[in-house]
């Protein structure tokens, strides 16, 4: 902490700044889960008679649980900014064209739900009961600005006219069934790493 004294009127006035560094295993931590970001959405778990859904979700997850809300944010945030430059980090490529596929929103809402999981998991008591809740939070989230990108998406950029609730049920039987058992295994694993020390405070 920083105190300075600053005279204003004949009084001494004491003002504090407070000075943040990012350190090299804040960097580090970030950049390993923006990767298993990445990574996750090509893990692909096949469902019989059905598609396959991927684990990217719960690493987005864990980077919230792990790093925080701000730290979790900034490394699913990175992951998708890399995938915006180009780079094909995301299921079907990369580039700034992206932002034009209806399944944009649930990239926009994994960065808010890192912060979401984040912010939650370290104001409540750390126990498998809150960090499920914060994950639940985070999968509203998610589910919430991606559901609505693909909504405005369909209906005023590919004048492909969809209803809420077609968009809504698109979802099911699969991506927020599969999601929501992510959200049980995440909570469980983030517990164990934040028992074992394996977090950033």
């Amino acid at each position: 902490m920083i105190n300075t004294f600053v005279l204003l009127g004949g009084k001494a006035m004491k003002t504090e700044t407070k000075k943040q560094r990012i350190t090299a295993r804040q960097l580090t931590l970030c950049g390993m889960f923006a990767a298993m970001v990445a990574a996750g959405a090509f893990i692909q778990i096949p469902i019989p008679y059905m598609d396959y859904f991927t684990l990217q979700f719960f690493f987005v997850l864990l980077a919230g649980l792990t790093l925080g809300g701000c730290y979790g944010a900034m490394s699913v945030g990175s992951y998708v900014l890399v995938g915006l430059v180009g780079i094909p980090v995301f299921a079907a490529g990369g580039g700034i064209g992206y932002i034009f596929r209806p399944s944009f929103g649930y990239l926009l809402g994994f960065i808010a739900a890192a912060w979401v999981t984040g912010t939650l998991s370290r104001r409540l008591e750390p126990n498998w009961r809150n960090y499920f809740l914060s994950c639940l939070a985070g999968f509203a989230v998610t589910y919430g600005i991606g559901i609505a990108y693909k909504y405005m998406i369909l209906n005023y950029y590919a004048n492909t006219p969809a209803t809420w609730t077609v968009i809504l049920l698109s979802c099911f039987p699969l991506d927020m069934p599969g999601d929501f058992v992510l959200c049980l295994l995440a909570s469980q694993l983030g517990l164990r790493l934040h028992k074992s020390g394996f977090r950033l405070d």
